[in-house]
């Protein structure tokens, strides 16, 4: 999972101008490619210039039914199924339409971990 900062055009222009630097620097410090001092100026300016830190992270489909299940598509085919209620806490993860691991009750800190394993399908 990467990060980024998000500025507008504008913002990205004007810290060019105040740190008299290359677009190419702007976009290694926005996107911490670069952990030199002067990116971490360049980052700290963004934020103060209303920069949002924003995630890269695969899309992952998510549904949450009515019959208290949620349901999450994942980008290697594999598909949670993950019980939202009391009645219904545990949950599943299926691979090419079988099911491959049963939990019988899923916290909300271990849904990273599951969804982790499930992208390890092949």
């Amino acid at each position: 999972m990467g990060r980024y900062i998000h500025v507008t055009k504008e913002t990205r222009q004007k810290l060019m101008k105040v740190f008299n630097c290359t677009s190419v620097m702007i976009w290694k410090a926005l996107t911490f490619e670069s952990d030199s001092e002067l990116a971490c100026k360049i980052r700290k300016a963004a934020y103060e210039n209303y920069g949002i830190l924003m995630a890269k992270v695969p899309v992952m489909e998510t549904i949450f039914d009515h019959d208290g299940y949620m349901h999450q598509y994942l980008p290697n085919g594999a598909m949670l199924e993950i019980g939202k209620t009391e009645a219904t806490k545990g949950g599943a993860v299926f691979f090419k339409g079988v099911e491959v691991k049963r939990y019988d009750e899923v916290m909300c800190d271990e849904l990273e971990s599951i969804q982790n394993w499930a992208m390890t399908l092949r």
